[in-house]
């Protein structure tokens, strides 16, 4: 279970981290626990922030990782992207002036 919040203030948190970051390993079935906060905007479709996992090395977008978080607690059942590397995840709903900032890492091991 890897529980986070995409905050209001256009950031991804993990509880006890400065900065967020997962690590799983290859493969690895993963159930993933977002907790949505409203930020200044969102999309028509209700969509307040995304959840959308590329490949560091292109910026490539990662089949079945393209998320749209409505507000609330959301669980999503997903496997890790059998590539080994760095990965990152950025939010996909423009939910801010500061949503650029709204990115985190994703580490994936043999």
């Amino acid at each position: 279970m890897i529980e986070l919040v995409a905050d209001k203030d256009s950031r991804y948190k993990m509880a006890g981290k400065d900065k967020p970051s997962v690590t799983v390993k290859a493969g690895e079935a993963i159930v993933l626990r977002i907790t949505a906060r409203r930020g200044k905007s969102w999309n028509r479709d209700g969509s307040i922030h995304g959840f959308s996992l590329l490949r560091a090395k292109d910026r490539s977008k990662v089949s079945g990782w393209d998320l749209l978080l409505r507000p609330g607690m959301q669980e999503f059942q997903l496997t890790a992207p059998a590539e080994a590397g760095d990965y990152e995840v950025v939010c996909t709903v423009i939910c801010s002036e500061d949503h650029e900032g709204m990115h985190m890492k994703f580490v994936v091991e043999p």
